[in-house]
């Protein structure tokens, strides 16, 4: 393409994520198409919108006219990729998809690639519960093979009593069975990878939950030296075993002598890398772009030290001291148009400062002004 031309990026999905893969495909010239039945979609605000199932065939029509199309979620129906396939560039493929969107046959693929994980076992029917937890060292989490996030579809479990009734409790349907890991700290890196084989990373990033939800990520991170180079060799491993074009994340723990597990996969933008935002030089957002439309990549790591807090919808509808967060310097909001229910993602807020000291006191900051 030239650069007068004006490309335009298809998104299977229309939520938080896309709307911010369009706010940044915006300043590079490219336009956006969402297919999203939810006529709320946050996308709607800043692309054209198709309200329509992700099976729709006016709608599948309309992505294929784009120059390649991309997704925010992995759980797209398998009838829609196969309605755009050999018509449309669809990054990541569907391959790919089809293993991270499983846990087992990510799990499998990740080893395949060279890559460590936690001990795991697959547990298809109720015959595979026996010996499964001695199996990963008698303490473990079982998850749901397929549809799990942000903690929902896992419980964990310390005896076969447990395992058994975990099983029935996520509704007697396919898991993994993964061994407890004792850790230091979660972290995540993400890489992108053009069609011609180009590849980028972006930032080590240092991530603490609460409840199962990411509640706020760090940057840079306190983990030994070292440990992004290994967290880069994994990424780039992953990325060429599974011939992947566009972005991918990968989440680590990272153990007590410095050696890495990858926990799990998402081959696209992710919650962890929202801080690339306000932190100088290119996003993930911006970076995902990129790669699906062969323009050119580069690393994406902050300039300056960054953190994001989630903010999440409470029980008792708790909302965020607005007014102290946007006094308190370095701090920039990011809401996605999305009604608040206790669990949810209704935005997060990005914090940059000059120095980690600094950064580190205006987070402790700010996190007592987000419930």
């Amino acid at each position: 393409m030239t650069p007068f031309t004006s490309p335009t990026l298809g998104i299977l999905g229309g939520g938080q994520l896309a709307q911010m893969l369009a706010l940044a495909a915006l300043p590079l010239g490219v336009r956006v198409v969402v297919l999203e039945p939810d006529p709320q979609a946050p996308a709607r605000l800043c692309a054209e919108h198709l309200r329509a199932p992700y099976t729709d065939p006016a709608g599948l029509e309309r992505l294929a006219a784009c120059d390649a199309v991309t997704l925010e979620f992995e759980n797209v129906p398998v009838e829609a990729l196969a309605a755009l396939s050999g018509r449309v560039p669809v990054r990541p493929g569907g391959e790919l998809l089809a293993r991270s969107k499983h846990r087992a046959r990510e799990k499998e693929a990740l080893r395949a690639a060279g890559v460590e994980t936690a001990p795991f076992v697959t547990v298809e029917g109720e015959a595979d519960l026996t010996g499964a937890l001695e199996a990963v060292g008698g303490r473990g989490i079982l998850k749901t093979s397929e549809l799990g996030y942000d903690g929902k579809g896992q419980v964990r479990v310390s005896g076969d009593a447990e395992l058994r009734q975990g099983w029935e409790a996520l509704g007697r349907v396919p898991c993994v069975l993964e061994g407890f890991v004792s850790f230091e700290r979660e972290v995540s890196l993400a890489v992108a990878r053009t069609a011609s084989g180009e590849v980028a990373f972006g930032p080590l990033v240092e991530n603490v939950h609460r409840a199962g939800i990411l509640r706020t990520s760090l940057f840079p991170t306190a983990a030994p030296e070292g440990t992004e180079d290994r967290a880069r060799e994994s990424a780039r491993a992953v990325a060429e075993a599974w011939g992947l074009e566009g972005l991918l994340t990968l989440e680590f723990f990272q153990l007590p002598d410095g050696g890495l597990l990858v926990n799990e996969v998402a081959p696209r933008v992710h919650n962890s890398g929202h801080l690339t935002q306000d932190g100088g030089g290119v996003s993930q957002f911006g970076a995902q772009v990129r790669a699906v439309l062969g323009l050119p990549l580069t690393d994406w790591a902050p300039l300056l030290p960054c953190a994001m807090v989630n903010i999440v919808g409470t029980a008792n509808g708790a909302a965020p001291n607005w007014a102290a967060i946007d006094a308190l310097p370095g701090t920039r909001r990011h809401l996605y148009h999305k009604a608040p229910r206790p669990g949810r993602k209704v935005g997060h807020v990005n914090l940059v400062a000059p120095d980690r000291e600094t950064l580190r006191e205006r987070l402790a900051r700010l996190e007592t002004l987000i419930p």
